[in-house]
């Protein structure tokens, strides 16, 4: 029936007023466009600026230019990956999608104060030349992680922003002819990035079928009251996991970047550096990522309360186990995608949508090299014009 021969339709509408919040499908449709037209921008400044600082040795003017835009960085990661967060629990209307924006921003500050072993990783991973030269190759690795999160989220696959930013650097430090960590690359990056999904698909699968063995003669719906509860606290314990994650590798990047230019040993972290990338990443996530939370989640499976419970606790136990162990930059994204595939396999195998799980896994695979390309390509047009 149409509105106009539905009065209560109608009224409804009029009740919801402007300060209603808006369904999921419409606000998948109002992403940050506006960071296409930032991200040309951001290019030609740094181009520019990569010219003029190598002939006119503005070393400070480059380096505060290049920490700019690894917070900008920060911020398309927030909005980019916010839907790792609270996808699960919004889908299930666990909490609202400003509430759980709001919880995921704030545990991401909290989370980004948390440690700073990933950062320090991220920093070895390339030793790029020093002073202006150095700051070139930062710039540019930083800029095509950009482009490909950009390219990735209006696409609405979530791809991971730790590999596009790693696969940013290392590909402007082979431009360069940078010495690379392979050793690092291989440790910290390669192998978890094959062993996470691996291991979220799996944990989730066990985590679910141990919810559906102790709850197997509860009453439904009190069930889905109760886990409803659960899962505020399992997003916002995701949410802390992915600050604790994501911030420290913008951090890296910007001590690379002090340290090419005499300003760190690389031993340490600075205080202000700590800060802004936290905020940085806090304001990308509450500005939200909407195309992305849908693919998560409503397209992979359908979800439930118990589902969501499930796939965030485990990928919140990874998360928090590869930061503190391991010292590893794990892909938030590749972890709770996997451990969404892993709770809805025990439906049954058919019941996860293996044709979006596949374009996904895509995305996966072309993230790291299309990154590094894009960044390969920027440093050659910085220091084109530059030399």
């Amino acid at each position: 029936m149409s509105a106009a021969g539905n009065p209560g339709a109608t009224l409804a509408a009029k009740d919801a007023g402007p300060g209603a919040e808006p369904s999921l499908a419409e606000q998948a449709r109002r992403g940050p466009s506006k960071f296409w037209l930032a991200l040309p921008i951001g290019i030609i400044a740094v181009m520019l600026a990569g010219a003029l600082g190598l002939r006119q040795d503005a070393q400070t003017a480059v380096l505060v230019l290049v920490v700019a835009v690894a917070l900008v960085f920060d911020y398309t990661n927030g909005f980019h990956d916010a839907a790792n967060a609270i996808a699960t629990s919004v889908s299930t209307r666990a909490l609202t999608p400003r509430a759980a924006l709001l919880m995921a921003a704030v545990m991401n500050m909290v989370g980004a104060l948390l440690g700073v072993e990933v950062a320090k990783t991220v920093s070895e991973v390339i030793t790029p030349p020093t002073g202006l030269h150095g700051l070139t190759v930062v710039a540019a690795g930083v800029l095509g992680a950009i482009t490909w999160n950009l390219i990735t989220w209006y696409f609405g696959l979530p791809s991971s922003s730790s590999h596009a930013l790693i696969g940013g650097v290392v590909g402007a430090g082979l431009a360069s002819a940078s010495s690379v960590n392979w050793s690092s690359v291989v440790d910290k990056v390669a192998i978890p990035m094959v062993v996470s999904p691996v291991v979220g698909f799996c944990l989730a699968y066990l985590v679910m079928v141990a919810i559906l063995w102790i709850f197997r003669r509860a009453h439904p719906s009190r069930v889905g009251r109760r886990f409803r509860v659960a899962q505020s606290l399992s997003a916002a314990s995701m949410a802390l996991g992915h600050g604790l994650q994501d911030a420290q590798k913008t951090m890296g990047i910007i001590v690379l970047a002090l340290v090419t230019t005499g300003h760190n040993t690389g031993g340490t972290v600075p205080l202000w550096v700590i800060v802004s990338c936290a905020g940085a990443l806090s304001l990308g996530t509450y500005a939200g990522g909407w195309r992305i939370m849908r693919t998560l989640g409503r397209k992979v499976i359908e979800l439930d309360p118990p589902k969501g419970f499930a796939a965030e606790a485990t990928a919140s136990m990874i998360l928090y186990a590869t930061a503190y162990i391991w010292h590893a930059p794990i892909s938030t994204t590749h972890t709770i995608t996997s451990s969404i595939m892993g709770v809805g396999a025990t439906k049954r195998l058919s019941a996860v949508r293996w044709g979006v799980a596949g374009n996904i896994v895509t995305a996966w695979i072309l993230t790291m090299p299309m990154a590094a390309a894009v960044a390969a390509v920027v440093y050659w047009l910085v220091h084109f014009f530059g030399a």
